[in-house]
């Protein structure tokens, strides 16, 4: 069941908001590397005359040292504030991808290493805004509809991403595009921990324990789908590349990303300016399953005109899928672990997107683009059928602290709170 945002509560409210406008968008440019990171090295990968085998094998090594580092700096940001670790990794990071940009595929060794250091030192951006929104917005409605907000923008720069990769690919080069989207990741981090939420903000206190936020059953549940889902959505990237060589039409990859990223912001939109009852758990089990089913066209390979339209319908549910899951996240994870279980969020969709770039290059590669977009629809199943089998699990948040412990935390003094809108329609 839905209603209609009421308009003191839409979007506008959030970025109206002192600081909200500042942080989502240094956020968003902060993340601009990881977010088209492996479109531009596929692109800078076939430019040399490398395989998609390499580049999937490249990506993935990305995606895997990505999805250790994040939790890891995460837990860092936790401990040690936002300004003292996002910054130098976003450096770091882009130094990295610099180094493969100007040594290419030559020694792949040390374009591995490369990749690995631009991969492990990512900063922990989407999981740090997170955190800060409760500090910034007050009632926690307002951050859950921030959360909404969050993952439509998002889809706002996986739209734009593609598009900017291309032109840049298009005046100059795909070693240029990966030069110029980190140096703005460097200056969108800068933008975000400069802020006076980012330089304020400390995390609650949190109970010691090896595990952190994974020490939640229903956290550990949700991770399980959202690999699935990262994996569909990482076989996509190389299946779309293998498209637009099968019609001889590079640029074509570019706007089924585009595409892709503009279905998800219109679904994004859609699902944000309502207020839903009942709990997101079941809620969840929905999306993704409309999500899986939208996969599935996609191996119908049409001519460019109606692929991009497939495109656009395999992301209607994306940003809802991904807003809802945000909020189950604060429901499950224990109190003092926010960026660190954002952060394994992101890692995990991360991990599944790398391991679908590299099944989907031998998949092209052995049996054709329609196979690498049955890897998409194979994922998006199976990221139903986790959520399915863990049901009970997710249905109990009673981590430490209580749903949504894990969104409270103190900037200076704790920042007001309310009872989860989700949690009064039990």
């Amino acid at each position: 069941m839905a209603t209609e945002a009421p308009a003191h509560g839409g979007y506008l409210d959030i970025l109206r908001a002192p600081h909200a406008a500042r942080l989502l968008t240094g956020t968003l440019i902060g993340r601009l590397p990881n977010g088209t990171g492996p479109i531009a090295m596929t692109l800078f990968v076939r430019d040399l005359g490398g395989s998609y085998t390499l580049a999937g094998g490249l990506i993935a090594a990305y995606g895997v040292s990505n999805a250790i580092g994040q939790p890891l700096l995460g837990r860092a940001v936790d401990l040690k504030g936002q300004p003292r670790v996002q910054l130098p990794a976003a450096v770091l990071s882009a130094l990295g991808m610099a180094l493969f940009a100007l040594t290419g595929i030559g020694h792949l060794a040390l374009a591995y290493a490369a990749v690995v250091i631009a991969g492990l030192f990512t900063p922990p951006l989407e999981g740090g805004l997170r955190a800060l929104w409760p500090s910034v917005l007050g009632r926690e409605d307002r951050v859950h509809r921030a959360y909404a907000l969050d993952a439509v923008a998002q889809e706002v720069m996986f739209t734009v991403g593609p598009l900017l990769v291309t032109l840049l690919v298009a005046l100059r080069s795909p070693a240029a595009a990966l030069l110029v989207i980190n140096v703005l990741g460097i200056l969108g981090a800068l933008a975000v921990v400069l802020s006076e939420p980012s330089r304020t903000w400390r995390s609650a206190p949190r109970e010691a324990h090896w595990l952190g936020a994974l020490r939640s059953p229903g956290l550990l549940a949700l991770l399980g789908s959202f690999f699935f889902v990262g994996l569909a959505l990482g076989s996509i990237t190389v299946a779309a590349v293998a498209y637009a060589d099968d019609r001889g039409t590079p640029s074509v990859y570019g706007w089924l990303m585009a595409a892709l990223g503009l279905g998800a912001l219109a679904g994004g939109v859609v699902y944000g300016a309502r207020q839903w009852a009942g709990a997101p758990e079941r809620r969840l089990r929905v999306l993704v399953g409309l999500l899986a089913v939208c996969y599935l066209p996609l191996m119908l390979t049409p001519g460019p005109v109606a692929m991009t339209g497939l495109s656009v319908l395999s992301g209607i549910f994306l940003a809802p899928v991904l807003a809802c899951a945000f909020i189950v996240v604060d429901r499950h994870a224990p109190r003092g672990t926010v960026t660190e279980a954002f952060s394994w969020l992101v890692t995990t969709f991360g991990v599944g997107a790398a391991l679908g770039s590299a099944v989907a290059g031998p998949a092209v590669e052995l049996a054709g683009t329609v196979a690498g977009f049955a890897v998409a629809g194979a994922g998006g199943l199976v990221a139903l059928l986790v959520l399915l089998a863990t049901g009970r699990v997710l249905a109990a948040p009673d981590m430490p602290g209580g749903p949504g412990a894990a969104a409270r935390h103190a900037v200076g003094e704790t920042a007001p709170t309310a009872v989860h809108a989700e949690k009064s329609a039990h």
